[in-house]
């Protein structure tokens, strides 16, 4: 014969249950922060022509040769920097493939840096390039289209010496220089076959051909860096400028979502009361057992509501003491129907009736005497009280007996 098995208890106990309830509100909690902050957790230190890289194609060694030199540089990650007329010079380097440029908008001074180099990301070091390319002519075309439409680009061999607005340089760039050809654009520095840095009509804001000239590689050689740091020079005028990189295009633009919105100052308060309130109304709904009561209605229905909230009426009216004739009268009817009296007697047999009978039950007080005080209004509402229970007490003895 088997033995019979024992019977199987509840694996969860209640400080499992509850620890996994809050592993999962943290674990939700901790979603919902990385969707509203994700953008600008996204990594920067990425190999590209970007402000932040400090690979071969980034910028990074500018923004430090800057700050070196003691000028003002930053990264802006916002839109609406790019529109912000306040005096700074800003720099955009356009990617290969980014979004669009507004010209109309654009702040004043600028300076435009077209791209050049397509990479190959290093797998080892995430950071920096293992390898890079120039890049498709049509391609870095299509990137200058977004600052100018008559325009094209073409890679010549290194010019060599060059007479320049900032001195004579002779700059290394790597393979080719890419300049610009066009009609429309006014140049500021070139060379027989094309432009190396552009104005774009009456506005504020130069194009810089070959980006060799201000990134990491190009710094690395002493023409170039020269070179580059006089553009700069001349393009903002003003040595004590601030110099601001625009980051969007690349990618790294801060966003403001809703989401963000209800978990930063000023609107966190109102969300952790909101969320608040909503633990509250399920933990009224888990612990309620059965159906819930029903609201009493405002007034009780019968007989007994309706003589309380008569009774309440004439209490707030003070008409109590007036009662008294009418407390006699009700109770002389109900007495000469309950001893089955005559309904032909006047007031005056009824009372000499009823003092006869009260005699000969042995009563110590005659309903005269007890009838005569209520008569007429009473003195108070205690006067009243004392003498409507006297007479009560009087009917219930010749009713009941003692």
């Amino acid at each position: 014969m088997s033995e019979r098995l024992p019977e199987a208890s509840n694996p969860f106990s209640g400080h499992v249950v509850w620890t996994l309830l809050l592993v999962g509100l943290l674990s939700f909690a901790a979603v919902v922060a990385l969707m509203a902050w994700s953008p600008e957790l996204a990594s920067r230190d990425r190999p590209g022509g970007t402000p932040y890289s400090r690979s071969a194609t980034g910028f990074a060694g500018l923004i430090d040769m800057l700050e070196a030199e003691g000028r003002q540089a930053s990264v802006s990650r916002l839109g609406q920097t790019m529109e912000a007329q306040d005096g700074r010079l800003m720099i955009v380097t356009l990617p290969l493939h980014g979004r669009d440029l507004d010209l109309d908008t654009l702040a004043e001074p600028a300076l435009i840096i077209l791209p050049k180099w397509t990479i190959i990301p290093n797998p080892a070091r995430k950071a920096f390039e293992i390898d890079t390319n120039l890049a498709d002519i049509s391609t870095v075309d299509a990137s200058l289209g977004l600052v100018a439409e008559n325009a094209s680009v073409h890679r010549l061999r290194n010019p060599g010496k060059m007479a320049t607005p900032v001195g004579k340089a002779a700059p290394d760039f790597e393979h080719e220089m890419q300049v610009i050809t066009s009609d429309t654009l006014e140049e500021v520095i070139g060379i027989p076959g094309g432009q190396l840095l552009s104005r774009l009509g009456d506005r504020d804001i130069y194009l810089l051909s070959d980006p060799d000239l201000l990134n990491n590689f190009g710094l690395a050689r002493l023409e170039n860096a020269r070179l580059g740091l006089g553009i700069i020079d001349l393009v903002s005028r003003d040595t004590d400028r601030p110099i601001i990189f625009d980051a969007t295009l690349h990618g790294f633009e801060r966003s403001n979502n809703l989401l963000k919105a209800m978990l930063d100052i000023p609107f966190l308060g109102a969300t952790l009361v909101a969320l608040a309130a909503m633990i509250l109304i399920g933990w009224s709904a888990a612990i309620r057992f059965g159906a819930p009561e029903r609201e009493a209605p405002a007034f009780a229905p019968g007989k007994q509501a309706l003589a309380d909230n008569s009774a309440g009426l004439i209490a707030m009216a003070r008409r109590e003491p007036r009662m008294a004739p009418g407390y006699l009268s009700l109770t002389r009817r109900a007495l000469s129907r309950e001893l089955g009296m005559p309904k032909t007697l006047s007031e005056s047999e009824l009372a000499a009736l009823l003092d006869r009978m009260g005699h000969q039950a042995g009563l110590d007080e005659s309903w005269s005497k007890l009838g005569a005080g209520l008569t007429g209004p009473a003195a108070s509402r205690d006067d009243l009280r004392h003498k409507a229970r006297a007479l009560w007490r009087w009917r219930k003895e010749m009713t009941h007996g003692h």
